[in-house]
């Protein structure tokens, strides 16, 4: 297993995955370990000066203009972490929490923040440990960053909250026993530093980013085989058709379908038939997917700036000076998460309007409902059901969460960004995709059958022959959902996409 280090400047979405979901440990790099010594001791001056600086000497929000006796201090930040810590709903999956804590150290190790090296040690040595706090997921209006839920994380490193610890519950106090660790005792700024950032809606951001781009391929397989179920053409996918309109985006995808393509036999058994054009969802595939592979690549941007960036107030500057500022809000991830959440539900009403397609025997030419003996049996007609539920839900979802806000903190907070709720979102639309999709691969796997012995091109092969090693082909009704389950669980875990690859090279 690797270690990834983390310095406050190159981390990415896949180096991040690796640590959130796979458990790759972490390290602090000895620049960052400089560079947090260094704004701590900028800390140590500004409590011995006479600056009033906020959220070392004052208190929080409204309340910015009482100034915090010396002796106070520590206590300050003890409850400031207590009381924000009222998060509600389900506990965030592990892996969100360690994206979370993971982005909350790599802020940290910029070194503008002041806490106290020991302090983002926790951090590391939590991540390393499998010790994880039990974070709910409801509570933040994504400015003042994700104030209740980074608290409820925050206590755990106090001491005080709940901690997953290999899959068991328990207070994180005896957790940190069983492993030889103290819990933190607060100094000046650190409650504060915890609390006051972007880190969760970035983690949830980074971790519906990744599930997405793998999602996304396995579309763009689902889409060919689709494709050849219903005897379509690949002649818009042409490369004089995206030389004259030059989005990336759309060149990519039709040079990856052509490679699906190759070696056709049902292509070539009807190259010569009287049909002018296919239908949108399959002509315009590379314009509409395309343009979603440009999002993806805009969203990505976004998100690895905001790992990398120090998202916390005041910011601890060199010249030994506090800068109150807005970096907690988290505008820039909550319009691209509504950003993304909006091309992922074009991708799943493309998808589901190609299953309408599979399944109506006047448009597909194959048997009513993909099933050889219509009436008796029922085939794929609910699977079709299911996945117009899900497209539309997911019309429900795409509102953008961006476009609200509501004052916070007695009007001083007056404007926020709702970007942990666009961000959490934006993950059950991708769940919700990934579900259409595999229902598009069962149509389309059973719309191939009724083709043999042509066979499709190489790389819808290869999906079509994966696909059929797990799940047979319908000869009769049977019970669909764990059948659904089973193909989403292989595009989320990229195996299909694995199997085609070894065919015709990465894309």
């Amino acid at each position: 297993m690797h270690t990834v280090e983390i310095d406050g400047e190159n981390l990415d979405i896949q180096r991040f995955i690796q640590v959130a979901r796979y458990g790759e440990k972490v390290k602090i790099s000895e620049q960052a370990r400089e560079n947090i010594l260094n704004s701590r001791h900028t800390i140590e001056k500004i409590i011995s000066g006479e600056e009033l600086a906020y959220g070392i000497k004052t208190g929080f929000g409204e309340l910015c203009q009482v100034s915090i006796p010396l002796e106070d201090i520590r206590k300050l930040q003890e409850n400031l972490v207590r009381s924000h810590a009222c998060a509600v709903g389900k506990p965030l999956d592990r892996e969100i929490v360690r994206g979370t804590m993971l982005l909350r150290a790599n802020t940290f190790a910029k070194g503008y923040s002041g806490v106290r090296l020991e302090l983002v040690e926790l951090l590391v040595e939590m991540l390393n440990r499998d010790i994880t706090p039990v974070v709910h997921e409801q509570g933040s209006v994504g400015a003042s960053g994700d104030l209740a839920p980074l608290a409820m994380l925050a206590l755990a490193l106090i001491g005080e909250g709940d901690v997953d610890y290999h899959g068991k519950r328990m207070c994180a106090r005896d957790a940190f026993a069983l492993e030889g660790l103290k819990p933190l005792k607060l100094e000046a700024k650190e409650g504060l530093a915890l609390i006051n950032g972007t880190s969760l809606m970035t983690a949830i951001a980074g971790i519906v980013w990744y599930d997405t781009w793998i999602l996304f391929k396995n579309a763009m397989i689902a889409c060919m085989m689709s494709l050849e179920a219903l005897k379509g053409t690949n002649q818009a996918y042409r490369p004089e058709i995206s030389k004259v309109r030059k989005h990336p985006g759309q060149a990519y995808c039709a040079q990856t379908f052509m490679r699906m393509l190759q070696n056709s036999q049902i292509l070539e058994s009807h190259k010569n038939c009287k049909k002018v054009q296919d239908a949108y969802t399959l002509r315009c595939a590379p314009q509409v997917m395309g343009a979603v592979k440009d999002t993806l690549d805009i969203v990505k941007n976004t998100i690895e700036i905001e790992m990398n960036s120090v998202t916390d107030n005041p910011l601890i500057l060199p010249n030994g000076k506090s800068l109150s500022c807005g970096n907690f809000h988290g505008e820039p991830v909550a319009l691209a998460m509504d950003y993304l959440g909006i091309a992922l539900t074009v991708l799943g009403n493309f998808s589901e309007r190609r299953i309408a397609r599979l399944v109506d025997g006047h448009l597909s030419g194959l048997p009513p409902f993909l099933t050889e003996h219509s009436g008796l049996n029922s085939g794929y007609m609910i699977a079709q059901y299911v996945s117009a539920s899900l497209a539309s839900e997911n019309k429900v979802l795409a509102h953008p969460a961006s476009a609200d806000t509501i004052p916070t903190s007695a009007n001083q907070e007056d404007h926020v960004s709702m970007g942990t709720t666009a961000a959490r979102k934006c993950m059950q639309i991708c769940m919700n995709v990934r579900n259409i999709v595999a229902i598009e691969m069962l149509c389309a796997s059973q719309g191939l059958d009724f083709h043999k012995p042509l066979k499709p091109g190489v790389g819808v092969l290869r999906a079509w022959e994966f696909i059929r090693k797990h799940v047979p082909h319908l000869d009769e009704d049977r019970v669909l959902y764990p059948e659904i389950e089973n193909v989403a669980g292989m595009i989320k875990n990229g195996e299909i996409i694995e199997a085609v690859e070894k065919e015709i090279g990465e894309f």
